[in-house]
């Protein structure tokens, strides 16, 4: 039977739950949290040592970091059961930079547009809202928020100083400065014709939602996601030194969809657990309604060129995200690891950070096989 949806109040006093009084095995839920401690992540704890040194296999001067970094933590994370914590690691309460996570709280900003009708039809063409040059001409002007959302737009042009070019070929789950097709310009296909994970095309994302908000993305999360589900006002959602924009007579800054040359959401496992609560529960908090469920359950819909991506959210239906996971099971994910897991049969949301990639499968099992 589903365990009722606990949602805490605001603040960190989290009300835990004794593993006698969830599903799991108690001695086997300490041993999942000892494989997430002992199995730190590779990457150097300097952030921007790490992103110097080829972390994501570019060249000069492509590989700028052009937006803020900060050294990152250890070992962290929460296991949620029915809403209330049943363990937790690390400091939980660090801001950390959460790299491509935050690709997935895009997703939340976009469904919120959507929701408030700034936009009616997200398989319109972006250009119909969005007239700022960046989706003129014959390759550009076909592209839907729909092809955005779902990595497959083929966007062409320069961003922040970074060319579409710089994710062609891209290898995902390539060693660190092991992925040699990366950067090396393909012929584009059509709008929508073919999937391929980016950061270029993400931001150009960011900044179409924010022409569309007409205010910067921060506050349009904080307003409307953040405060009302009791978020610290410890995370931050950076962008680039060279991404601002005038609306209104307003200088904005265009937010950044990950961490790749810096910048992007910093934030707290505790932080990422709510939000990770707010997906499990289809959008509602505490009887509140703060997105469309009917927007949460396009985010988790297969793309048809990609099984395992939906809005912006990673889907789990063949397994390839995490063979050990349950089938339903999705996943906002940044390089790190940094990971929200939502497994919604089993009432479950997960939060580990700075876990080797490489064995989070193992994590995942582990936490399957504490469940009795």
């Amino acid at each position: 039977m589903p365990v009722p949806a606990f949602f805490p109040p605001a603040g960190t006093d989290w009300p835990a739950v004794a593993a006698d009084a969830t599903p799991f095995d108690g001695a086997r839920l300490a041993a999942a949290v000892a494989f997430a401690e002992a199995h730190d992540s590779p990457m150097d704890r300097d952030i921007g040592v790490a992103l110097a040194a080829g972390h994501f296999s570019e060249p000069p001067p492509l590989n700028e970091i052009i937006g803020p970094v900060t050294p990152r933590g250890g070992p962290a994370g929460l296991i949620l059961h029915g809403g209330r914590v049943a363990a937790q690691w690390g400091d939980v309460d660090r801001v950390d930079m959460t790299f491509s996570v935050t690709k997935s709280y895009l997703s939340l900003c976009a469904g919120l547009a959507v929701g408030d009708g700034l936009i009616p039809d997200i398989d319109a063409p972006v250009r119909e809202l969005v007239d700022d040059g960046g989706f003129d001409g014959p390759q550009n002007a076909a592209i839907t928020w729909r092809h955005l959302l779902q990595l497959t737009s083929e966007w062409q042009g320069t961003l922040w100083d970074k060319p579409d070019t710089v994710d062609h070929n891209r290898q995902l789950g390539a060693a660190p400065g092991a992925d040699t097709a990366k950067g090396q310009a393909r012929a584009l296909q059509a709008p929508g014709s073919h999937w391929e994970y980016n950061d270029v095309r993400v931001n150009r994302l960011a900044l179409a939602l924010l022409r569309v908000w007409r205010q910067p993305l921060p506050e349009v999360l904080k307003e409307r996601i953040m405060d009302p589900i009791g978020a610290s006002d410890s995370w931050q959602w950076h962008g680039y030194r060279n991404s601002y924009v005038e609306i209104d007579g307003r200088q904005m800054q265009s937010v950044s969809g990950g961490a790749h040359w810096g910048g992007g959401l910093w934030i707290s496992a505790r932080d990422h657990a709510r939000v990770g609560l707010l997906m499990a529960n289809h959008g509602q908090w505490n009887g509140r309604r703060l997105i469309d469920e009917a927007w949460i359950a396009a985010s988790l819909t297969p793309s048809a060129l990609n099984p395992s991506y939906g809005f912006l959210w990673w889907l789990n239906a063949a397994g390839a995200q995490a063979p050990s996971a349950p089938r339903d099971s999705y996943f906002a994910r940044g390089v790190g690891a940094n990971i929200i897991w939502v497994a919604p049969a089993q009432n479950l949301v997960t939060v580990v950070r700075w876990i080797d990639r490489e064995r989070f499968d193992d994590f995942a099992g582990a936490v399957m096989a504490a469940l009795a």
